[in-house]
């Protein structure tokens, strides 16, 4: 980094003392809580986490030097748990990102199964689900359950991208097509329960963190 762009002495100091007033207010909220979920200790704890974060690049800009804390990020935290003390039903919430890696191998994915399906062919018999993307995914999700398609999705030429799984806890379930029409706008994290994310920043994240060791051991 160069030195214009690097951050001041006072910008640096100004961070360390956002780190303590963080700190101090984190404390105050621990010691005056309500409750194992009591959401002023849950903002305080978020405060500091920034603070500290804001805190570690600037030393690094600045000094080449790092914390020796570990910033939890967004995706290990959630809100406090305000679900029912024992569920009676859950919801399990999963996004799964793909990248069409391969449009050939989709397409030809598609048009075998089509082969053997004699309801998707045109009016001359020839199957044409394979003719666009846009059709062979239809194909593919049509016939194949989600969780089969993120075991095989390297054969159907799909890369995959980040995915998040959220079992969230309810009272009762909801009526027979209640949420069809908006089916995660009712996503509430302060049901989770649990929540599992993948995606490879958390792996880059791990290189960055051997990489910096290597740097401050002179390797």
């Amino acid at each position: 980094m160069s030195d214009a762009a690097q951050p001041s002495a006072a910008e640096v100091r100004a961070a360390a003392d956002a780190v303590k007033v963080a700190l101090d207010r984190h404390l105050e909220a621990v010691e005056r809580r309500s409750g194992d979920d009591d959401p002023a200790v849950y903002d305080a704890f978020n405060a500091l986490a920034a603070a500290a974060e804001v805190y570690d690049e600037l030393l690094y800009d600045r000094h080449d030097e790092v914390t020796p804390f570990e910033i939890p990020g967004a995706q290990d935290s959630l809100p406090p748990y305000s679900g029912p003390e024992e569920p009676n039903a859950l919801s399990v919430l999963i996004r799964r990102d793909y990248a069409v890696a391969e449009p050939q191998r989709l397409l030809a994915q598609a048009q075998r199964l089509a082969d053997l399906d004699p309801d998707g062919r045109d009016s001359d018999g020839a199957a044409v689900a394979g003719s666009s993307v846009h059709a062979a995914l239809g194909v593919l999700f049509g016939e194949y359950e989600a969780d089969e398609i993120a075991s095989r999705h390297t054969e159907f030429g799909l890369e995959e991208g980040d995915s998040t799984l959220w079992v969230a806890a309810a009272d009762e379930l909801p009526e027979p097509g209640e949420w069809l029409g908006a089916p995660f706008d009712d996503a509430d994290p302060q049901l989770v329960v649990c929540r599992f994310d993948v995606s490879a920043v958390f792996d880059e994240d791990e290189l960055d963190g051997e990489l910096g060791g290597l740097a401050r051991d002179g390797s």
